[in-house]
């Protein structure tokens, strides 16, 4: 069985993501999308919250399922036998910290990392950027799943009063 991880900390996943997602489900026989747990970094979403929304958002794809890690990506990897990283990139930036990324995995653990580049409507968008527009009253239904729009506007729904 061929099988991708598509990692991240998807804090919120956005529509971007299920692009990227949704594009390696064409190639792959199961994806799996692992949630980062990183202790050091308080999310906006809790790892639950987000695993809960990916796991709906990504219910058409019958060949992808979620799941969350901590530690190095590749000890989740070989503990899931998977065998290639899919990783989108926006811009030239994402490249090269990616790429970075890719070359110290392959180095640990041998496993390819492939880069599939964005659909140029998502190139702008980002999670960090979602968050902020969201926090401040913008709508951003345009780039997230409903789902993710409306628990965006009810977290930060009680900052705004």
């Amino acid at each position: 069985m061929r099988r991708a991880v598509c990692p991240g900390s998807f804090d919120p996943v956005t529509n971007g993501h299920l692009d990227i997602v949704g594009r390696a489900s064409l190639m792959f026989d199961e994806v799996v999308v692992a949630v980062l747990i990183n202790q050091s970094k308080a999310g906006l979403f809790t790892v639950d919250e987000r695993l809960e929304m990916l796991a709906t958002v990504t219910a058409p794809y019958a060949n992808v399922r979620v799941d969350a890690f901590q530690g190095l990506l590749v000890d989740f990897c070989r503990a899931n036998e998977v065998t290639a990283i899919v990783k989108g990139v926006r811009v030239a930036g994402d490249f090269d910290y990616e790429l970075q990324m890719a070359q110290m995995n392959y180095g640990l653990s041998g496993i390819e990392t492939l880069f599939m580049p964005t659909n140029p409507k998502y190139s702008f968008v980002s999670s960090s950027l979602i968050k902020e527009v969201a926090k401040w009253g913008g709508d951003v239904s345009p780039h997230v799943p409903d789902l993710v729009a409306n628990r965006l506007r009810e977290r930060f729904a009680s900052s705004r009063k």
